[in-house]
């Protein structure tokens, strides 16, 4: 019996490293994606009223800050309630929004580089680590990083699409 408890144990590790090593690849995408391009190009709504190249890295940008911020209350207290995020109006994404676009970029890599770091720091149980969710009853550590994961392949299939007219899509 103690073989299969370690059998979980070493998948569920496996699971986080996965999890870590998509994300360090999802920024890669991210990177990629904005390279060779202007500020102009960077900027520019190849799409009506959708999110420019620029803006899309600013949004993943401060998603990642609003989710650093709950994985350290996840880690810091027992079940902390967690604020869904609302990007309609957020004055840190504007802020980032009137920046140029390879600062936004830099912060956005930097910033994933220690995320990546943290969570490679984790021990299992604090992969499950649990926080109160109004839109997801079993919400925890483990949860929000694939959340992440997710919501930026969606970002970034978006700064795919809105990069094939500005150019020839880098490798």
């Amino acid at each position: 019996m103690a073989f299969m408890s370690t059998e979980i144990h070493d998948e569920r590790q496996e699971a986080h490293r996965r999890l870590v090593a998509r994300l360090r690849e999802l920024a890669g995408d991210v990177r990629r994606l904005a390279s060779g391009l202007d500020e102009q190009s960077l900027s520019k709504r190849v799409i009506a009223e959708k999110w420019s190249l620029k803006e899309l890295v600013c949004h993943l940008g401060r998603v990642q800050q609003v989710f650093q911020g709950r994985l350290e209350a996840m880690l810091r207290e027992d079940n902390p309630a967690i604020v869904p995020y609302e990007p309609d109006g957020d004055a840190e994404f504007e802020k980032a929004a009137a920046r140029p676009a390879g600062e936004s970029l830099a912060a956005f890599l930097d910033d994933r580089q220690r995320l990546a770091a943290r969570l490679e720091s984790l021990s299992p149980a604090e992969w499950h680590r649990a926080g109160r969710h109004p839109e997801f009853p079993h919400y925890d550590v483990h949860f929000q990083v694939e959340y992440m994961a997710h919501h930026e392949a969606h970002h970034i299939y978006q700064m795919f699409q809105r990069r094939l007219p500005l150019g020839k899509m880098p490798h």
